[in-house]
């Protein structure tokens, strides 16, 4: 048997690049205290999310992937596996991104393929899902409302992905706010697409999530991991912080396909839904 240490977080990031950077640089020691191998930052961790959902407020800071920002990261990772979303530059194409990183450098990045609200004011939209290898295993990345759809997390297990991150930066509902957040439908919402999610595909779900508030958005936190039953490991509730959860993936994600594998008692000839079904 072998465990890792797995930890999400749950905190607030904006315009201050260097004060993300702080940021960072303290949940990474944090993390690195208790052992963590993979630390999952949130959506928009390297220069803060979208200040309003009508794309009347300017955006992120954009940065290439080859960029001293990126580069700086890696190297604050070093030993760790780390994921952070940021704006992705691409010539003159913004793409919402994360990148998961280590001290050898980037390992895999992914742009928001699912875009909720007026998202696609500000970025360009992502097409694909792929799962990587690295230093603690195969993994996969979603952001935020990509994992609202079953279709993006099946797709990263069916590519070999023991661990799937979702970093997000999720809002309580503004239509019909609760007074106390933990009672918010859209934080219901977040945790059941957490567990579901790695219910249905038996992995190993790390989700991390901005907390807090950003212009008009109040973040709902909730960073959590979550077994391959759908058992919920550490969760920061409403909080800011870090959940961590000690997992012996391989082991966790073999005993629960062993008898019910979802995976493997897929009938793909009986799932002929037309694209455009609606």
């Amino acid at each position: 048997m072998t465990e890792l240490v797995l930890a999400a977080a749950a905190a607030n990031f904006d315009r201050d690049l260097e004060r993300c950077f702080e940021r960072i640089g303290n949940l990474i020691t944090q993390a690195r205290r208790q052992g963590a191998r993979l630390l999952a930052l949130p959506e928009a961790a390297l220069g803060g999310y979208l200040a309003d959902l009508d794309g009347a407020q300017p955006p992120p800071p954009a940065f290439e992937i080859s960029s001293p920002v990126i580069a700086r990261l890696a190297r604050m990772a070093g030993d760790m596996v780390v994921t952070a979303g940021f704006c992705e530059a691409d010539g003159p194409v913004r793409y919402n991104s994360a990148v998961a990183v280590c001290g050898d450098g980037v390992l895999a990045v992914h742009r928001k393929v699912h875009q909720p609200l007026r998202e696609n004011a500000t970025y360009a939209a992502g097409d694909r899902f792929v799962a990587f290898d690295s230093p603690i295993g195969r993994m996969g990345m979603l952001i935020c409302y990509d994992k609202a759809f079953p279709e993006s997390a099946r797709a990263l297990a069916l590519d070999g992905a023991q661990i799937i991150v979702c970093m997000s930066a999720w809002p309580a509902s503004r239509t019909a706010p609760a007074r106390n957040l933990a009672d918010d439908r859209w934080k219901r919402r977040f945790d059941l697409f957490d567990q579901a999610r790695a219910l249905e595909n038996q992995v190993v779900w790390v989700s991390s999530n901005q907390a807090g508030s950003f212009g008009s958005l109040r973040f709902v936190s909730g960073a959590k991991v979550v077994g391959p039953g759908g058992d919920v490991l550490a969760d920061t509730g409403i909080g800011h912080g870090l959940a961590i959860a000690r997992v012996d993936v391989a082991g966790s994600v073999e005993g629960a396909r062993r008898v019910m594998g979802h995976l493997r008692d897929r009938r793909p000839d009986a799932y002929d839904v037309p694209a455009a079904a609606v």
